[in-house]
């Protein structure tokens, strides 16, 4: 059934979108170093590598560059459009593409490189890849302002190791053993939501069950803890 809605939504969306995402081209075959799409080896269902469709943002070289597949605040490798497509979230519009054609779903943990992803344990790895990665999910609300996160004295690759990924580890695995329809739904509207607000602490009320991030990160994420 959830194979079904990601076909339909996502080839809607690439119907309604289809005049932004021709604009956005446009703009970006024009500025910058003239490169429309990032395309990068992320690790699907079953530990399968494909290849994932994003705007380009950043330098060409970016991934040999700097931090490598981690992107902190104010990564200067990002491009002054790139900036914006970011912020709003554009950039990652071409992975329709991936959850039209099955790479991904609509719903699902984020698609990592082999870089981030073996930040997680063995065990997290592997109950991850029992599901498609998605284009929105719990790990990407929770850490919508990953790159705001990492600056300063957390903008390190030990922070993210220790601190950052095992607690995206837990949430992603709390996905895996409670997807479902209802989970599904309410994920793409607090998607949604957290577009509009993004600052809001309702993600915590809704999803109260979630495991409790570990304390270095409870201000940064705007944790508030509501009553079970």
């Amino acid at each position: 059934m959830e194979r079904l809605l990601d076909i339909f939504f996502s080839g809607v969306a690439l119907i309604f979108l289809f005049p932004l995402l021709v604009t956005i081209i446009i703009i970006l075959k024009c500025t910058g170093e003239g490169e429309v799409f990032f395309i990068q080896k992320r690790i699907g269902r079953n530990g399968k590598f494909f290849k994932l469709f994003k705007f380009a943002t950043m330098l060409k070289e970016s991934p040999k560059i700097g931090t490598g597949t981690i992107t902190i605040r104010g990564d200067p490798r990002i491009l002054p459009v790139g900036k914006f497509l970011r912020k709003t979230k554009i950039n990652e519009l071409p992975q329709l593409f991936n959850v039209f054609l099955g790479d991904m779903s609509i719903i699902g943990p984020r698609p990592l490189t082999l870089q981030t992803f073996s930040s997680y344990s063995i065990v997290t790895q592997n109950i991850i890849k029992k599901v498609r990665p998605g284009l929105s999910g719990v790990g990407s609300i929770i850490f919508r302002d990953e790159e705001e996160i990492l600056h300063g004295a957390n903008a390190s690759f030990d922070f993210y190791d220790k601190v950052i990924a095992p607690y995206k580890g837990a949430l992603e695995e709390w996905f895996v053993f409670n997807k479902g329809l209802y989970i599904y739904f309410v994920i793409i509207f607090m998607t949604i939501w957290v577009i509009f607000f993004p600052k809001t602490r309702v993600v915590w009320k809704v999803f109260r069950y979630l495991p409790e991030p570990p304390d270095k990160l409870k201000l940064v994420l705007n944790y508030k803890k509501f009553e079970k």
